[in-house]
């Protein structure tokens, strides 16, 4: 087991690094200049040397390979660099944000596993039956409807029946546990329900699967309730996909609640790339790309661990 987490580990160096050469050279070839925008965005008139001025500050004068090279060693340095734009160091832009958006999507998986599990059995054990139906209509109706849709009439219901709105502040969990939850909820559970969709149909179908496997016929002839038959046999195999599925939507919601954090007033990291990107921060932008493919390669480290937890056979050489 150590030696393949040790591996796995250690290949994860040349994927991030691919990651970040592509990231940063991709970048440079998009059109726009962030200084242009920042002096020049708002109808404002300065002259090219205060442009220029403004270039070399910032380093953008230099050639390409060195700014690379001062970035990847920022990197080495757990230094991220300085926004383009606000001046402020990139991992305090981030660190205001990102526990904003980890408990977002810490509850929106949370409340999906929630739904999730329970609706997937349910149409699996009483599969074709009018409870199946009624189950599919639920999950096609998840995936079906945006969740900032959802949350849309959210709002308005909350707004209309309880004069509930967004609040214009955050509150950290720490500070007011009550406030933060109520400010959080509403979103988690507009994303969740989606997310429990789509890991209910993944569900379904797995347990559909494992319940047509010789073990399974194997211990109904042993005798063996249908209950410990579902539970302790059928389920551990059904949720290695399920789990799959679970965790990378959860990487996956580290960058991808932005339209969700506009509804609901929340300045998370979403909010931050939109931001980082029409205003062509380029050293923001790398950085929260960075952070999303560390958040991907430690979930699927993560996710293949589990695979070794929950079935005996998968043994790691």
């Amino acid at each position: 087991m150590l030696r393949y987490l040790a591996k796995r580990i250690f290949l994860m160096v040349p994927t991030l690094l691919g990651v970040a050469v592509l990231t940063f050279f991709m970048l440079r070839v998009v059109p726009g200049d962030i200084v242009e925008i920042k002096l020049r965005g708002d109808g404002g008139t300065v002259t090219q040397e205060v442009i220029e001025r403004e270039r070399e500050r910032l380093g953008l004068n230099k050639p390409l390979v060195v700014q690379f090279g001062e970035w990847m060693k920022g990197l080495v340095t757990l230094d991220f660099g300085t926004s383009m734009w606000t001046g402020r160091a990139v991992i305090e832009e981030i660190g205001i944000r990102i526990g904003l958006t980890l408990q977002v999507a810490v509850m929106a998986a949370v409340i999906s596993v929630l739904i999730a599990l329970p609706l997937g059995t349910i149409s699996a054990l009483f599969r074709d039956t009018w409870i199946d139906y009624a189950v599919r209509v639920v999950t096609i109706a998840g995936l079906a409807v945006p969740a900032f849709w959802l949350g849309m009439l959210m709002i308005m219901a909350l707004l209309t029946f309880f004069a509930w709105s967004p609040p214009v502040t955050y509150t950290p969990f720490l500070q007011d546990p009550l406030a933060n939850l109520s400010q959080l909820v509403w979103p988690a559970l507009a994303v969740g329900y989606r997310y429990s969709a789509v890991v209910a149909r993944m569900v379904r179908s797995s347990i559909i699967e494992v319940m047509k496997e010789d073990y399974i016929r194997t211990a109904r002839a042993k005798g063996v309730y249908e209950r410990l038959v579902v539970g302790r046999h059928a389920m551990r195999n059904a949720l290695l996909p399920a789990i799959t599925v679970v965790g990378l939507e959860f990487a996956f919601l580290i960058g991808g609640l932005v339209v969700t954090e506009q509804v609901f007033n929340l300045n998370g990291i979403g909010r931050l790339f939109v931001e980082a990107v029409s205003r062509n921060d380029f050293i923001i932008v790398q950085t929260l790309v960075l952070l999303i493919a560390v958040m991907f390669t430690v979930v699927n480290l993560v996710i293949d661990l589990l695979y070794g937890v929950l079935d005996p056979r998968i043994r790691y050489a």
